[in-house]
């Protein structure tokens, strides 16, 4: 091969109108804390709506296991960055899905570590699938009871676990309606190159 096709062909592959593919460990962690996420908050949303506080240890367990998951994907975005756009986009398209790649990430990290936080320094220890990590903090006067450890502290984690979930449902719904604009309306390999094709 000759220097000037190298040239070309190295080129040709830094161009953004090309879509190299992504690493199977990047396709994986997208999609196992994409849907776990938004497992999460469907069932955060239920046992509000209908008291179904018998589902807490579950939702709890969940979020435990899958923040170990969502550190290692935010460790490996901040080290490599994004991926580049499979195309050219205008300046507000490509200001709007930094933005929501942004929220997504920090937001991730966020939801969890609140929850683990708010039931910690409220007092009710930490028991992932009845393995317990942290005791609870259990009332001398009354046994069925907990104590907080911080309540300020607790009471915080509590207001930012609500508030960021909503944040990040909005930039989900951004972020799945821009996923089809690529796939439907671009045509281009955007959606294709998550799903590893």
């Amino acid at each position: 091969m000759s220097h000037s096709h190298s040239l070309r062909a190295e080129d040709d592959i830094n161009s953004p109108t090309v879509s190299p593919t992504l690493d199977r460990l990047t396709i994986a962690l997208h999609w196992l804390v994409g849907w776990s996420i938004m497992g999460l908050l469907a069932l955060g949303i239920y046992m509000e709506e209908n008291d179904a506080y018998h589902l807490y240890g579950l939702h709890k367990s969940l979020g435990a296991l899958i923040f170990i998951v969502i550190v290692i994907r935010a460790w490996r975005r901040v080290r490599q960055g994004w991926p580049k756009p499979v195309n050219e986009y205008t300046r507000m398209e490509q200001r709007l899905s930094k933005i929501t790649h942004y929220v997504l990430l920090i937001g991730s990290v966020l939801i969890p570590l609140s929850g683990l936080v708010m039931t910690i320094a409220g007092g009710r220890g930490l028991e992932v699938f009845g393995l317990e990590v942290i005791g609870a903090n259990i009332d001398p006067a009354n046994p069925d009871k907990t104590l907080p450890l911080i309540a300020p502290l607790a009471g915080i984690a509590h207001q930012m676990h609500g508030m960021v979930s909503n944040l990040v449902i909005v930039a989900l719904v951004l972020h799945i309606i821009g996923a089809l604009k690529h796939h439907v309306i671009d045509k281009d390999n955007t959606l294709k190159r998550m799903l590893g094709r």
